[in-house]
């Protein structure tokens, strides 16, 4: 083996990072499933953000979601297997999904062809795909996997996921809501901001307009030092997400590949239409 092997990089479908993106940097991507009646969907390959926001207004049956199968986390590594000598595979906070537990089996399965690190990311959508390009510039600079992942573990609260969303009432049916199930009666007619907090969904703030939850949102990123990196999630308001992000990029040291980002039928699933969100990236305290 090289002295610094070929690290290929997986991330799931939820990471939210574009397919442009993707495809130019080289990252895999496995998709979670997303279920509308009798009908499976994968995230972000069958099914875009558009056409499952339609699916959610028109259909009756509420969706719901699964993670990847071992099996196909399996077909993936022994692929990558062909060109690349190691992997490291970042994804969604195994307390939102059991997608990590498939990637676990999946890595022991294929040790003797090649090595993956299985990273749970502690987040979702950017929280998790800006650790997916932080593996990937750590692969560049020609890392191992094992460098790579633990550094991503040693930096995982560098991220922070806040949103705000129009009705708990998704999070609620889907079971996603951690801590903050105790406040779903007093806030479903709010507009809760919520944020991801060692992995997973909890309350951060109550506001009683989209405008005032936008306003927090922007306070919350003023109030945050050292900013590295910022971007904006959405699924149906494009517009709302341009403006929010026009009020906050000066904040950020850097650009980010990523500035504006819908996000995946999965996670829509589980958050329902009109989100709005940032995704923060602070220096590493180290």
């Amino acid at each position: 083996m090289p002295d610094h092997p070929r690290v290929a990089i997986v991330a799931d479908s939820t990471a939210d990072l574009p397919a442009d993106l993707r495809a130019r940097l080289g990252i895999a991507m496995v998709p979670l499933n997303v279920h509308i009646g009798n009908d499976t969907y994968r995230d972000q390959v069958d099914l875009t953000t558009a056409q499952f926001m339609e699916l959610l207004r028109t259909s009756p049956d509420f969706p719901t979601t699964s993670q990847p199968s071992a099996g196909l986390f399996e077909q993936t590594f022994r692929e990558l297997a062909e060109t690349h000598d190691e992997a490291v595979c970042v994804l969604i906070s195994s307390r939102l999904s059991g997608t990590v537990q498939s990637a676990q089996i999946a890595a022991e399965a294929v040790r003797d062809v090649i090595r993956v690190e299985v990273v749970d990311s502690m987040n979702a959508s950017l929280g998790c795909g800006f650790q997916v390009l932080e593996a990937h510039r750590l692969a560049a600079e020609g890392q191992r996997a094992e460098q790579i992942a633990s550094t991503l573990r040693a930096r995982v609260n560098r991220y922070h996921v806040i949103f705000f969303v129009e009705t708990l009432d998704h999070l609620r049916r889907g079971g996603r809501i951690g801590k903050a199930a105790s406040l779903v009666g007093s806030m479903l007619k709010l507009k809760p901001l919520l944020r991801i907090d060692e992995g997973q969904v909890v309350p951060f703030e109550r506001t009683r307009t989209r405008r005032k939850a936008t306003d927090a949102l922007v306070e919350f990123a003023e109030n945050l030092p050292g900013i590295e990196r910022i971007a904006v999630l959405y699924n149906t308001t494009p517009d709302d997400a341009r403006a929010l992000y026009d009020r906050v990029r000066h904040l950020a040291a850097r650009a980010s590949e990523v500035s504006v980002t819908e996000l995946s039928p999965v996670l829509g699933s589980h958050v329902g239409p009109d989100i709005l969100g940032l995704v923060i990236e602070v220096e590493a305290s180290e």
